[in-house]
């Protein structure tokens, strides 16, 4: 019995929505996309091999211990992690970038030396980290900006103070 070529098709698969006070859903896409990087075989988890071999790749045991150690953490009972564990594990570490406390802590990522300031060479830093191609006098207005002492470095006040108001001077 020849079915004539006529094959059912699966419906047509829904994407996911998830949301997280906090963050917007260009954000959210965003660590899906650091998580499907992470699911080498595509299963939909990360099994704690897979994370740490990203995260290598990636360069983060050098580049930047926090987030490695913070990531590397999320697999440390041998379990497999699904995208929304991923996702609170990221929120939860980060924090609410709109509350103080998850401002500090984007601020700590900035300021990797402890200095308290986030300094041009720290800046380049997170520059070159995030792939963006940003002149030293790009960089350097940017500290102007939010400099409010005229020191020449961003304050932890400084850093909240920007990241609060909804439009950049």
């Amino acid at each position: 019995m020849s079915l004539g070529g006529s094959r059912r098709q699966a419906p047509p698969r829904k994407k996911l929505t998830y949301e997280k006070p906090g963050l917007t859903e260009d954000e959210i896409d965003e660590i899906r996309e650091a998580f499907n990087l992470f699911d080498t075989d595509g299963s939909g988890t990360i099994d704690p091999g897979e994370l740490k071999a990203a995260m290598q790749s990636l360069g983060f045991e050098t580049k930047n211990p926090t987030i490695f150690q913070m990531i590397a953490d999320l697999g440390h009972d041998g379990q497999h992690i699904g995208f929304e564990d991923f996702l609170d594990a990221i929120t939860q570490k980060l924090g609410d970038k709109e509350s103080r406390d998850g401002i500090q802590k984007i601020f700590n990522l900035f300021d990797d030396d402890k200095t308290g300031t986030i300094t041009l060479k720290n800046l380049k830093r997170v520059s070159k980290e995030l792939g963006e191609t940003m002149t030293e006098e790009e960089l350097r207005e940017m500290i102007e900006r939010a400099d409010s002492n005229g020191d020449g470095a961003i304050t932890a006040e400084d850093f909240y103070q920007i990241m609060t108001k909804k439009t950049f001077p």
